[in-house]
């Protein structure tokens, strides 16, 4: 894919992709992110949103200015909710917050609990923070963070739900490695929810689908709590050859109805009016 930059310059995303990996192998500390961070300029707009409101909505647990990795021995505990929300309510943390529009209308109709987003891009992470700004929520604050590690630090049995909706598909098979839903994450996800936590998932991507079952329908400390039977390929497809699923062998997967806190965002829209097929997923700890 090819994206235009002003009138004559021009970069391609999929060799951006490929270097990434590159770097990725020479790191380290070897962390596979589930995201290409490209750097680009807030419009106007944006820029005073994050002027106004990022002082406080915006949590400093960075390592750095504009690193996406956790300070040193940060510990998302409760002591740290205590400090920042000011209570022991109840904590929802979302996965890949994108604009906000869903944890923005969720904080605004829960003032009961505590609100949690997890953003990695600048232009989402601002324009959570304008929504959240304008209706003056106080149960709500964003961190731009690398969301498994921050999971990595999280105390157990701290938090009530985690919502994971729509993550990037990284739909070539030599990417599949990079999509959030992984078993180092679903354990440490498992760790920090209380009894009874739920993780919520969706997809619009039948082959993300595919990988949400493959990693959570076998573990021991998680149930599938969902209600409806979906036909789903029990082989993957890659970009460029997902036509060729309707092809492959099909089995019965179990799926959850859609989750009715769960806003009409405009990417869901997008993506149904493209005809794709949403898939929810509840998983409740065991």
């Amino acid at each position: 894919m090819r994206v235009a930059l002003h009138a004559k310059v021009e970069f391609r995303v999929d060799l951006l992709l490929d270097w990434a990996d590159v770097l990725e192998n020479d790191s380290k500390k070897h962390h596979v992110l589930s995201f290409v961070r490209r750097k680009g300029r807030l419009d106007d707009r944006l820029q005073r949103a994050w002027q106004r409101y990022a002082p406080d909505y915006l949590l400093g647990i960075n390592e750095g200015n504009g690193s996406l990795a956790l300070k040193p021995g940060f510990v998302l505990d409760r002591g740290f909710v205590n400090s920042v929300w000011g209570n022991d309510r109840p904590l929802i943390i979302e996965i890949g917050t994108g604009q906000g529009e869903n944890i923005v209308a969720a904080a605004q109709n829960h003032p009961e609990k505590n609100f949690l987003a997890v953003e990695v891009y600048d232009p989402g992470v601002a324009h959570t923070m304008l929504l959240a700004g304008k209706l003056r929520l106080s149960n709500l604050r964003i961190a731009q963070i690398n969301a498994p590690e921050l999971f990595e630090s999280g105390e157990d049995d701290l938090v009530e739900e985690v919502w994971t909706f729509f993550p990037d598909p990284w739909p070539k098979m030599r990417h599949h490695k990079r999509r959030i839903v992984q078993p180092d994450l679903a354990s440490n996800v498992h760790r920090v929810l209380r009894e009874g936590g739920v993780w919520r998932l969706a997809t619009d991507i039948e082959d993300y689908a595919l990988h949400v079952h493959e990693i959570m329908d076998g573990r021991e400390d998680f149930i599938n709590d969902g209600s409806l039977t979906v036909s789903l390929p029990t082989e993957h497809v890659g970009k460029g050859t997902a036509d060729r699923a309707a092809l492959l062998p099909h089995d019965d997967f179990t799926e959850a109805t859609r989750y009715e806190g769960r806003v009409l965002t405009n990417f869901e829209k997008k993506g149904q009016a493209a005809g794709r097929v949403i898939h929810d997923f509840t998983y409740r700890t065991r």
